[in-house]
């Protein structure tokens, strides 16, 4: 699953892999891969709409969004099957920059979301080239299920007034709700739009298990050509799309105002963390799938060159699809040809036929998104998280609580710093025990799970679970003069079986050196079993390791009892195991 070649592993063709799938492309590949493509078309279209309404853009940007954004990534990404295009994950974040600065203005809005896609798109492939594809993976599961399902839950309300067929300030989820229930109190419903929207999701969510149906096409379709036919549109007031702007997206820089810098730029830096955290999940998936490799830092830069494609042609943010993606790998696609000839359509639609869609009602495009966030809600695992840590699952509620409250934007930051906590919680309170001798047992264990286990006269063995740094130095400290205060007779060795010690900084050397001197006042001594060679190294360039001495490092626990036993004159039998000390 790893690149073949010194070609694909260096030069600057390891950036196009696009250019590579082509040198080794299958003439029998190529029916597969256009039949993909044009199934792979039915729903681009409608879903590009239905994203770019719920971003709070015109509908047509929203195919604007798909074109270019899949050729780029046709030559710069490295999966093979994965389409890219707008998506449900990053409207609440897109719709909670452009909605408050936009103003009502439409083409404010669109050169606000241009913008936030250039600032994603450079902030990816900064991330790719410095090779910091690494950094989704500091977010847990927990707090990732939480902002996810804030998101999807400020994606759903968003689209109810438009279900309903009425308008809102539209101020947050909990405000949205409030308007909404008054809206619908003071009878300012339009249930014919609502008929159509909810009868529109219904052959959504009953058809979405089919690989074989198009349900998203089928629904939109049939409202489409109900609301044409019947003319619901002028009988009962329901909005529609619209003609589409005849032509293709051109290139524009989309500048924006001093003052919409700092929101954009926040905005912009949101959407590169969720887009590629979704992106780099499915394409790991697929690539398992596939058996082929992805490297994660190639797909920052592919993906962050399809959001730069995005936002210089009249686009806004995009990111992978985990609903259209499946659809090319049920159609039989085999390579980046599909979402291609998936472009080629979507344009050629835009060129020959712009009224093709124009009597599709606006519920019926809250219905797609709407059935899209409802798959992007996760019970399942939390439910299983729920049983197993509690302290967890309650964290992914409150990153949850915080986009449903704060908004979309604000709600990720806190689910960065809850993640940054839960990091530095681990290690700044964490485990340690203190070790005895266990009947029938080799080695020396945990004397909570083992309280039968008898310990040496005078020797502390103590075991610290984690790496030593500033943030846990005084814990350290603390843990280990208690085991020294509690020892049942008086203690002339303390040795730390010091094997989960990863890293040491200058703080947590201080201490040891503190350390050594306190117990060596009290007649301890200070030793260390099973410390790792460039922890050690750590130590020298400290310059405290002549202070504890060569004589004070062990290669094992049972070295450092040996050594203690032969040099005190202690009433101890090891009868558990003679020859394993």
């Amino acid at each position: 699953m790893r690149p073949r070649s010194a070609a694909d592993r260096g030069g600057w063709m390891r950036w196009l892999p696009g250019l590579r799938t082509l040198r080794r492309y299958e003439l029998a590949w190529l029916h597969h891969d256009i039949v993909a493509g044009l199934v792979l078309t039915t729903m681009l279209v409608p879903v590009g709409i239905a994203y770019a309404v719920a971003s709070g853009v015109p509908g047509i940007y929203g195919l604007y969004a798909t074109i270019v954004p899949l050729l780029a990534y046709a030559l710069f990404g490295p999966s093979r099957i994965l389409v890219l295009g707008p998506d449900s994950s990053l409207a609440a974040v897109i719709l909670a920059v452009v909605l408050p600065l936009s103003g009502g203005d439409p083409m404010r809005a669109v050169v606000l979301a241009g913008m936030m896609a250039v600032v994603s798109g450079m902030v990816c492939i900064l991330a790719g080239l410095a090779r910091l594809g690494f950094i989704t993976e500091l977010l847990s599961k927990p707090i990732r299920y939480g902002y996810m399902n804030g998101i999807a839950l400020t994606v759903l309300v968003s689209q109810l007034p438009k279900l309903f067929g009425i308008s809102i300030e539209g101020t947050g989820p909990l405000n949205d709700l409030r308007d909404i229930a008054t809206a619908l109190l003071d009878g300012r419903a339009n249930w014919a739009a609502f008929i159509v929207g909810a009868a529109t999701l219904a052959v959504i969510l009953l058809l979405k298990g089919s690989k074989r149906i198009p349900g998203i096409l089928i629904a939109v379709i049939g409202a489409t050509v109900a609301v044409g036919v019947l003319d619901l549109g002028v009988r009962f007031d329901i909005s529609i799309l619209g003609s589409l702007p005849q032509g293709l997206p051109a290139f524009v820089i989309p500048w924006i105002t001093i003052a919409d810098v700092v929101p954009v730029l926040i905005g912009g830096c949101a959407v590169a963390l969720v887009s590629f955290a979704d992106t780099s999940v499915l394409s790991r998936v697929y690539a398992a799938r596939t058996r082929t490799y992805v490297d994660p830092n190639q797909e920052m830069v592919g993906l962050g060159v399809a959001n730069l494609a995005a936002g210089f042609f009249q686009g806004f943010p995009i990111s992978s699809s985990s609903s259209r993606t499946p659809v090319a790998e049920a159609a039989g696609s085999r390579t980046q040809l599909t979402g291609v000839v998936g472009a080629l359509a979507v344009a050629l639609l835009l060129v020959a036929a712009p009224d093709l869609l124009q009597s599709l009602p606006t519920s019926a495009l809250a219905a797609v998104v709407i059935a899209s966030a409802i798959g992007l809600f996760e019970l399942a695992d939390l439910r299983r998280i729920y049983r197993i840590q509690r302290w967890e699952f309650w964290l992914s509620i409150i990153c949850t609580l915080g986009v449903a409250v704060l908004g979309a934007i604000p709600g990720i930051g806190l689910a960065i710093v809850i993640a940054v906590i839960e990091f530095l919680w681990d290690g700044w309170r964490p485990y340690s025990a203190i070790l005895g001798r266990v009947a029938g047992i080799k080695g020396y264990h945990d004397m909570t799970r083992y309280p039968d286990a008898r310990r040496i006269p005078g020797l502390v063995l103590f075991r610290w679970d984690a790496p030593l740094f500033f943030a846990n130095a005084e814990f350290f400290r603390d843990r280990l003069l208690d085991a020294v205060a509690t020892s049942p007779t008086p203690v002339c060795w303390v040795v730390v079986a010091a094997e989960p010690v990863t890293s040491v900084d200058v703080t947590a050397a201080d201490m040891l050196a503190e350390l050594d001197e306190t117990l060596n006042a009290a007649g301890i001594e200070l030793c260390f079993a099973e410390m790792k060679d460039p922890v050690k190294d750590k130590l020298r360039r400290f310059e405290i390791f002549p202070q504890l001495g060569e004589e004070a490092f062990f290669a094992t626990l049972g070295v450092a009892v040996s050594r203690y036993l032969k040099t005190h004159a202690v009433d101890w039998e090891d009868w558990e195991d003679r020859r394993t000390p």
